[in-house]
């Protein structure tokens, strides 16, 4: 036989095989829909790790591998039962199949490989949630403490209840107990008769020429800011769906004990990583009993919780604060304008 009958008998048989092949793994790439492979190929080259190296760190659960956005990309990106199901039936060479696909299959040897997904998106924003939380109940308890605490605060809230029992001197308000905490900002809005003069203003005066070191009063409450921002609602919501969050990894520790030793480093870290959780959550549950009592603050001022919650009470005294710090403000400026005025005219007699 010669080269060129060998050549013609065998390249021909040969070109034909690879047509073949090709024609397999285009046939293979349309096992999955062509938008849903192209944007899967796209979410793994953001990914950009060796497809078994990637498992490893899920049923590890490697926040040092992963982070929470490329978790949860991998939950957008997990294969449909329809998906499974005409994989499973692909019958032609696994290799030969594109990207998209032998994502899927490696995903599809882990059992339940979404809900382990979304219990490692979990455990990887468990610590950032439980600080958050830690931190907006240290600041609601510190500044229920500082306002129940503050010997300044409690000097100028006497210094305003004696001022309205003597403007209502003779009426049946004239020996009051205790006022409203409204009452607080009505100091603003009230002034004296043919007068630019309100009773804060008058207020911050009395003090500045009295008891001028209670004039920093606000010193005394630097938590009151940050606990004003708070809503103690939000935090009982979060709480509670961290504990319901908890109940799902309990419950799925527990089946993941059917899937063999491919889950066993899973359950292994999962079992770790809720002892703890669960340890930091009942503390964190602990403090906001405590942060509850913070609708208490309202009967410090002789209000009902029920209609003076909390937020009320932290945004009532933070807007008096700023309107106290605003008059004594202008105060001090008229004060030195009164000042300059009587040099000038003290200076124009001299020279008359």
């Amino acid at each position: 036989m010669t080269l060129f009958n060998f050549i013609k008998l065998f390249k021909k048989a040969h070109e034909e095989n690879v047509k073949q092949a090709d024609l397999e793994k285009k046939k293979a790439m349309k096992q999955i829909d062509l938008r849903r492979a192209n944007d899967t190929e796209i979410m793994l080259t953001k990914v950009n790790i060796p497809l078994a190296d990637m498992m490893a760190a899920v049923l590890g659960m490697d926040e040092y591998v992963l982070d929470v956005d490329q978790i949860e990309n991998l939950i957008r990106f997990c294969p449909t039962k329809e998906e499974m199901e005409l994989l499973k039936n692909y019958t032609g060479d696994k290799a030969t199949l594109g990207k998209c696909e032998q994502y899927f299959l490696e995903v599809m040897k882990v059992p339940g490989v979404e809900s382990k997904l979304r219990a490692f998106s979990f455990k990887i924003q468990f610590g950032t949630q439980i600080a958050e939380l830690n931190k907006g109940l240290n600041a609601v308890n510190s500044a229920c403490e500082e306002v129940r605490t503050s010997e300044k605060l409690k000097e100028i809230m006497a210094n305003i209840l004696c001022m309205g029992n003597i403007l209502n001197q003779g009426t049946a308000e004239g020996s009051a107990v205790g006022f409203k905490l409204k009452s607080l900002l009505i100091l603003s809005d009230t002034c004296a008769p043919n007068s630019k003069m309100t009773l804060m203003h008058y207020l911050c005066k009395v003090l500045a020429s009295k008891a001028s070191d209670l004039l920093d009063f606000h010193k005394d409450l630097e938590s009151l800011e940050s606990a004003s921002k708070i809503q103690l609602k939000s935090l009982a919501e979060e709480i509670q769906a961290i504990t319901k969050g908890l109940e799902k990894l309990n419950k799925q520790l527990t089946a993941s004990e059917s899937d063999g030793p491919v889950s066993q480093v899973f359950r292994k870290v999962l079992k770790d990583f809720i002892s703890m959780a669960e340890t930091q959550v009942a503390t964190v549950s602990s403090l906001y009993s405590s942060g509850k009592n913070a609708d208490a603050l309202a009967h410090y001022f002789g209000e009902d919780p029920n209609h003076y919650p909390f937020e009320k009470v932290t945004t009532t005294l933070l807007s008096f604060i700023r309107l106290f710090k605003k008059a004594h403000e202008e105060n001090v400026k008229q004060a030195d304008l009164d000042k300059n005025k009587d040099a000038k005219e003290a200076e124009m007699e001299k020279t008359k």
